[in-house]
């Protein structure tokens, strides 16, 4: 691999052009499955699913001596990937209290957090992303100027990851609240990250409490 694949230019715009390609097969994924056509993004500002751009990222850096192979890269991807996935999982959730996904609901998973038709999800991607769409995508980031832009969109992701963990903390103590009958002290940031905004953007979290019990935010929202 040539050097320069792994300098901030090129690694900073692998994760913000495969986030936005992530949203939207997720959101395809996730109108064809489910039949409802709804919001995957995974921070409140941008049309990103950071989860892809930053597995990309990843594999891109991780995977790309295996470019040869076809079969090489299917297995180490679909691993690679389901582990990466399931820190990730854990991660968010470590973070903002809540799941972002839950495979629960599937024959083979674990915690909820992986499952084995992502993971074949995860192999198909690696081989698709290495031998198919990082040669395209690598003559986009090669025009775009890198003074200006890196630290534009640099500085735009840090602010939309900074009122992305504030918002969704706001409305996880919200709905905390919400599950446990207690009396809500309406502020400001409440009213700035409000149930409309929130569950619109984030309409698959879920509020888990001490004992493991787990419900959907949005119908809590609704029950109270």
């Amino acid at each position: 691999m040539k050097k320069k694949e792994f300098d901030f230019h090129n690694i900073i715009w692998y994760m913000i052009l495969f986030s936005i390609l992530g949203l939207f097969i997720e959101t395809i994924y996730g109108y064809v499955s489910t039949g409802i056509l709804e919001s995957r993004k995974g921070l409140i500002l941008g049309p990103f699913c950071p989860i892809y751009g930053i597995g990309a990222a990843f594999f891109i850096v991780l995977l790309s001596d295996y470019k040869e192979s076809k079969v090489k890269l299917f297995i180490m991807g679909a691993i690679a990937g389901t582990i990466f996935e399931y820190i990730c999982s854990y991660i968010l959730q470590v973070i903002y209290g809540s799941m972002f996904w839950d495979y629960s609901y599937t024959t083979y998973q674990i915690n909820g957090r992986v499952s084995l038709t992502y993971t074949l999800f995860w192999g198909i991607l690696a081989v698709l992303l290495i031998k198919y769409i990082k040669p395209q995508f690598d003559k986009v980031i090669d025009k775009i100027p890198k003074k200006f832009w890196d630290k534009a969109i640099t500085i735009f992701l840090i602010v939309d990851i900074a009122l992305t963990i504030l918002g969704v903390t706001v409305y996880m103590n919200r709905a905390e609240k919400k599950y446990k009958n207690e009396l809500i002290n309406e502020t400001v940031l409440d009213k700035i990250f409000n149930d409309n905004i929130m569950s619109f953007i984030f309409p698959n979290l879920r509020y888990t409490d001490e004992a493991g019990n787990s419900v959907m935010v949005r119908e809590l929202i609704i029950e109270k």
